[in-house]
């Protein structure tokens, strides 16, 4: 394992303690709204700084961006962690055990290493760049899957965005018409990790952000799959809109979707 991706794994095991601690006694997580349907507790912040303190004490210079606790500028910029502490915060809060540490490094912009750890389930979701993906250290893979007739998706609702709440819900009905059947779990993380890891075919959200997807991205990619944005091409990172999954089955939801979407999600 290389040695950054053993510190995210500590790293992300750690955080994993603190949830699974905080999950003993609900009754004592502090939650608090931070936006519209987006909740924070004591929990994702602590995870947050335990990440943050097992990163920095084997690697002082690097820079940090989290969810919670923002931007820490290192002395050196080329290596940037990009973390969410507790991707499902909405379900932990409600005792539903669905929810993932997830971490990654970027090097000069671009993810080198990512974690993406479900503590409830043990599941260690593991990717460096050009050495595939894995869970629990076995190899996964996408699936095979070439049409969308018969695929199972994953997606998340635009609830911190409703505003984009028609146009979700016409490329929902575009796609569901052709498919098994869609899951909407709540936590974007575990969504692309189980695509990587051949769970679901495809996955598809709207708005999401950087430490939500940073970790996934690669581990798709690693499992050779795709990831793309609404139009198909690579602007997920800056637009939140994120499609990824078998390389053929990506471009087909591409192409049903872009009919019945707004020209700001096609940016």
């Amino acid at each position: 394992m290389h040695p950054m991706l053993n510190i995210a794994v500590r790293a992300a095991r750690n955080a994993g303690k603190v949830i699974l601690r905080a999950c003993e006694d609900l009754s004592k997580v502090e939650a608090q709204q931070k936006g519209s349907n987006d909740f924070v507790t004591n929990v994702d912040k602590d995870a947050e700084a335990v990440i943050r303190d097992t990163i920095l004490k084997a690697y002082p210079d690097h820079s940090i961006v989290g969810e919670e606790l923002g931007i820490t500028e290192g002395k050196d910029a080329d290596y940037q962690w990009v973390i969410d502490p507790l991707d499902g915060t909405t379900n932990f809060i409600k005792g539903i055990p669905h929810f993932a540490v997830s971490i990654a490094l970027k090097v000069k912009g671009r993810v080198e290493q990512a974690v993406i750890y479900d503590p409830i389930r043990s599941e260690l979701f593991t990717a460096s760049r050009g050495q595939g993906a894995q869970l629990n250290s076995k190899r996964i893979r996408v699936t095979k899957s070439t049409e969308i007739a018969g695929s199972v998706l994953a997606t998340g609702f635009p609830f911190k965005q409703k505003h984009h709440l028609d146009a979700y819900t016409e490329a929902f009905k575009a796609l569901f018409i052709h498919t098994a059947d869609i899951r909407r779990a709540g936590s974007a993380a575990l969504d692309m990790a189980y695509v990587a890891a051949g769970r679901m075919d495809g996955f598809f959200e709207i708005g999401l952000k950087p430490w939500d997807t940073a970790a996934g991205e690669l581990l798709v990619k690693e499992a050779g799959g795709m990831v793309m944005d609404f139009a198909g091409g690579a602007s997920y990172n800056q637009s939140g809109n994120v499609i990824c999954g078998a390389p053929k089955l990506c471009q087909l939801m591409v192409k049903e979707i872009r009919p019945v979407l707004t020209e700001s999600l096609l940016r």
